[in-house]
């Protein structure tokens, strides 16, 4: 009642007079005929079960014939499983409703939040997206919104890697003094090494995982726009997958560039050519096997606690509102990507221990299981998550620039 009240309301006494009321009624009406409108695909003037779900369908929803005839149901007045225009307007015209196809692509473009991992499941397109080529700005700003914050971040990241590679019992680095470090030995701009080739790979991994993920749904079987959550796993998963795949050697030379020192290689290139020529082609895919394992974790807890948190804040909060807000989708956004590199970190540590090998003076060459078992026996579990901290403290800084930066590049290309 006060949601009527407060729409009609015009010259906002409080209350509704008779003029404000038979104002709201046809305001609201116009915009029930349109909804009626674009629902009746026979245009039949009547809206039956298979029309409410290919409709919700063309935004990405799925719902059964048996849900779909729960909603006619609850409209229907005189049994015909059909409603008419009458029915549907008086169902509606006393329940305002919020725009329900932009609360659903708010919450399906919300999944792009970038850590630099970059193992996250690809977003979803509808029909409309697809044909109006809607779908590149949005991978365009994300692929920006990535750029941006990885930017920021790098000094973090690269203290990570340094972590990974060199901290231990005896050397145990600590935050302050790994800056110190870094900028002692390289001054400055020292800082932002690697950072280059893992800007330079977000274009070419986010173009492959987009096609691998658009393949594999058809795959599946699945002609529905939205995929279930085990099925969005598996295909993210795999997506993920083909695209890190393709671009590891990329991943292998940004983990070189990050422990290098002060004029031991001209640029990229330089790395590269040093790379092939003394240890050989396969190189570029040491670290590989763990690598593909902990794209399975992270991906899959990543969307599970990301898909739970939304549905619970949808079901305890979402009264008057279903917009979700933005502190809802970085809270939903941190915490999942948070939980996922929590999962598959001892992983990610051992890929860049074998990634580093060669660039290690005297480090010796084992298999991942001999280095999981190496760390174990010398430092402990812990071992296994040197350099978390600096992990965590990008998360919410990288997160919420790549959502501010996301958003003002989806209203610059119009999105």
């Amino acid at each position: 009642e006060q949601k009527i009240v407060k729409a009609g309301d015009k010259d906002l006494d409080g209350q509704l007079d008779f003029e404000e009321f038979v104002h709201y009624l046809q305001d609201h009406e116009k915009k029930l005929r349109l909804v009626f409108k674009s629902l009746d695909k026979k245009n039949d003037g009547r809206i039956d079960a298979q029309e409410i779900v290919q409709s919700l369908r063309d935004l990405g929803v799925k719902i059964s014939e048996q849900q779909a005839e729960k909603i006619l149901k609850s409209m229907d007045k005189n049994g015909t499983m059909t409603i008419d225009w009458n029915e549907w307007r008086d169902y509606h015209l006393l329940h305002p409703v919020e725009n329900i196809p932009e609360i659903i692509l708010y919450w399906k473009h919300s999944t792009i939040f970038d850590v630099g991992e970059n193992l996250t499941v690809p977003d979803e397109f509808t029909v409309e997206e697809r044909q109006t080529g809607m779908w590149w700005r949005h991978l365009v700003a994300g692929g920006g919104a990535g750029a941006v914050s990885r930017t920021c971040t790098a000094p973090l990241d690269r203290l990570k890697v340094l972590m990974q590679v060199h901290a231990s019992r005896s050397n145990n680095m600590c935050i302050v003094g790994g800056f110190t470090q870094m900028i002692r030995e390289g001054g400055p701009r020292s800082l932002w090494r690697g950072n280059g080739i893992n800007v330079l790979k977000i274009a070419p991994e986010s173009a492959i995982k987009f096609m691998a993920y658009e393949q594999i749904k058809r795959f599946i079987g699945t002609d529905q726009e939205m995929l279930r959550i085990h099925e969005r796993l598996l295909a993210g998963s795999l997506a993920g997958a083909i695209a890190q795949s393709s671009i590891y050697p990329m991943e292998v030379l940004k983990t070189r560039m990050a422990l290098r020192k002060t004029g031991q290689y001209s640029g990229m290139l330089d790395c590269a050519k040093n790379i092939l020529s003394k240890e050989g082609m396969a190189a570029f895919y040491k670290g590989y096997i763990p690598n593909m394992l902990g794209i399975i974790p992270y991906a899959g807890i990543d969307l599970a606690v990301y898909e739970t948190l939304k549905n619970a804040w949808l079901q305890r909060y979402a009264v008057n509102s279903a917009d979700p807000g933005v502190f809802v989708l970085l809270a939903c956004g941190t915490i999942s990507s948070t939980c996922g590199q929590l999962a598959s970190y001892p992983l990610a540590l051992v890929r860049t221990r074998m990634q580093a090998q060669a660039s290690v003076e005297g480090a010796p060459e084992v298999t991942m299981r001999g280095l999981f078992k190496h760390i174990l026996k010398t430092e402990g579990a812990f071992g296994l998550y040197r350099g978390l901290a600096p992990n965590f403290m990008k998360v919410i800084p990288a997160v919420s620039i790549s959502y501010v930066v996301y958003e003002n590049l989806k209203m610059t290309l119009g999105v």
